[in-house]
Order: C-alpha cells, then structure tokens, then sequence
C-alpha cells in the first residue's frame, strides 16, 4: 500500500436490533423479526434477513409490513440492551483507532492509516474488528475497508450480510462501473430520477457523461458527481464530537390527552437522559421540552436549570413546568409526541459529583447501581410506572 494512501474501515452490524432480539431469545432464530413502532403509526426500525425476502425494509410503516409478512414476530424496540451492547462495540473501535466516526449504534467509521504501523494491514485490522465483536457480543458486523469513506461503505454494503470486503483505489472504478446509481453516497430519489432522464442508470454511465450535459441536470454539483462516480472522496473521518445534547422522545399511537399521564412520561424521559448525562460525566444547564400537536404542529420550551445538573428529578421539575404552562394555554391539548433534553453541558465531571441536593444525588446514585447490575429500567420513580406497557 502506498505510504500515502488513506486506509478507512466501515462497520455495520447486520440486522441490529433484530440481531439482538434473536440473540436473547433463541426461539427467534431463523424466524422473520421485524422491530418498530407497532401502533397504526409506527415505522420499521430493522428487520431480520429472514423479513427482509418478503420486502420488508427499515422506514417501512409497520402496516405495510404485516401485510408483506403477517407471520414475522413484531418486537418493541428495547433501545437500553441495543445501547448497552453498541458500547462493546464501539469498544473495539477505539483499541485500535481513536479516530472514530460514529453515525448511529450500529455504524461506524474508522480511519486506521496511522494503526496499520502497529497492527499491520487494513485487511489484519478488518479481521480483528470482526472477531472481537464476534467475541463480545455474538453479534455479527459487516466490514468495508477502501482508501476513502465512500469506497469503505460501498465495500461493507456490497458484502452483507456477515461481510469482509475491500475496494482497492485501482479497483474502484471498474466495482462502480455496474452498480445502479442509485447506489452513491448523496444520490437520493430526486438525484436518481434527474440522471435517469439523462438515460444515466450506472455510476459507470455516471462517471462517463458529458459534464457540460450534466451540468444541464446537476448544476455545479456535476463535477463533484462525477468525482464520486470515480471512487473519488476527500471526506475525513470526523471523531466523536463533544456531546451538544441528551434528549428522549416518544410518538404515542394514541393521542395524550390527559396531563397525568402526559407528566408520567416526561418523567420517564428525564430519567433516561439523566442516566445518560451521569453515565458520560456530564452536567447539563438547559432543559427543552418538544410537543406536537397532531398532525404535526411542533412547539419547543426552554429554561435554565438554576445550577448544572444531571439529576432526574432537577431536569424533571424544570420539565414539568414548561409542559404544564404549555398546556394550561391550550383550549383542547393534545401531544402526539413529547420529548426533553438536556444541553449546555458543563466541563466533564466525575460522575455522581453533581450539584443539587444530597438526598437527589444519593437517589440518583442508588438508582444507577442497581439498573446497571440488574438492567435498565429494573428500578424507576413511581411516577413512572403508568407508562409502562404502553410503548
């Protein structure tokens, strides 16, 4: 390999969420799994291979799955568990690069040129990543290695599920070449239906076009288009960011229309991002509360904490304000959805050494040990329990 040549790796678990389901439940192995929202407007979030040879694909609404595939077995996300084993994960990531470009749980880019010194070629260093998640988790990653991030993720695409696949710089244009155009990095639908009026379906046909007639369609995005086309991406992998937020949120299938239970649910967010925040050592100062209206009427509200602070019960009283002016100004309220999050965090503290009172840090601290040893949500305030069952 070139001395200069970038070596970029692309993970993506395969299957995610159902992957999990089906490691937890041995019964479900084999079995169409499909994991969502599953209410009148839920969505798919992932589905096993098993789903996917009926049609069924993440995004989908769920009706529209069951009609694909009635006999699939239709699961609840349980985001805590997926969260719990994208950490192992993102463990091995960061043994053998600490440039780590996480894009959601269960993906990831990795830039290992400086590591190859250390661990030897991309291809050793693929391995190992597959092998030690393999041995952490029992789950299965799909890994694309290339000279750049396009050419990476083309890679582990092109070889899932269970994937090992690199596309070499010399190689890159001729892999392209068939791939419908579809397949590249910022094509999405309006993109695609522009060049298949220019009767351009390939990103070989893509790549060969007349720029001057490109630009027709594209305009000065015709010759970044083309550059792609060829393999060609100048992209960084950008490592983890200083985190800007913690938030949670839920699309209720029934309208809330009661203030109770609306308060039950916010409470039931704030104990998650708190748990969250104390879990990166981070004390937040701002409090925003999200409320949509059906349809889809978004309003957000937003105060202060009076000190920094990572404690559920701090950014519930905060919280619960906000949501209740809001609703006291409202002539019939209702919430299809409703969320909190926490921002404005202060420097990275200890965790546990948060400001508020003694009593509150103390339940706070009582509460992490014992989910953490016996899974989360084991132990929640009382006032969260008139939520449960109805995910």
């Amino acid at each position: 390999m070139p001395s200069d040549e970038r070596a970029i790796i692309h993970v993506d678990m395969d299957a995610f969420y159902a992957s999990v389901e089906q490691l937890d439940h041995p019964e479900l192995r084999g079995r169409p799994v499909i994991v969502g929202g599953l209410g009148p407007r839920g969505v798919v979030s992932t589905c096993s291979y098993e789903a996917r040879r009926f049609g069924v694909h993440s995004a989908m609404p769920t009706a529209q799955a069951r009609r694909l595939c009635p006999d699939a077995v239709y699961l609840w996300p349980r985001m805590a568990r997926y969260e719990e084993l994208s950490a192992r994960v993102f463990e091995v990531f960061h043994e053998v690069t600490p440039l780590v470009e996480g894009v959601s749980l269960d993906e990831a880019f990795l830039d290992v040129t400086a590591s190859q010194r250390l661990l030897g070629p991309v291809e050793a260093i693929g391995r190992r990543i597959k092998r030690e998640i393999r041995k952490r988790t029992r789950l299965v990653a799909s890994v694309g290695m290339g000279p750049n991030k396009l050419l990476a993720k083309l890679a582990s695409e092109l070889s899932k599920p269970d994937g090992f696949h690199r596309i070499a710089a010399e190689y890159a244009a001729a892999e392209l070449a068939p791939l419908p155009v579809g397949r590249l990095w910022t094509v999405g639908k309006v993109t695609e239906q522009a060049l298949h009026r220019l009767g351009i379906r390939t990103i070989g046909e893509l790549a060969a076009c007349d720029t001057a007639r490109l630009a027709g369609a594209l305009g000065r995005h015709a010759v970044f288009m083309q550059a792609l086309a060829r393999g060609e991406d100048d992209r960084d992998v950008q490592p983890e960011q200083a985190e800007q937020s913690i938030g949670a949120e839920h699309t209720y299938d029934t309208d809330l229309e009661d203030l109770a239970l609306a308060e039950s649910w916010l409470l039931r967010h704030c104990e998650r991002i708190a748990a969250r925040a104390r879990g990166r050592g981070l004390a937040g100062r701002t409090v925003t509360v999200k409320l949509r209206e059906p349809p889809f009427v978004t309003h957000t509200r937003q105060a202060p904490l009076r000190e920094s602070s990572a404690s559920a019960s701090d950014i519930y009283d905060v919280a619960r304000g906000l949501l209740n002016v809001w609703w006291q100004t409202r002539t019939n309220p209702r919430l299809r959805l409703l969320g909190v999050s926490l921002s404005g965090f202060a420097e990275r503290r200890q965790p546990g050494l948060f400001d508020g009172s003694p009593a509150r840090r103390a339940s706070d601290q009582v509460q992490d040990r014992i989910n953490a040893r016996f899974g989360s949500g084991s132990l929640v305030r009382a006032g969260v329990l008139r939520t449960r069952g109805q995910d």
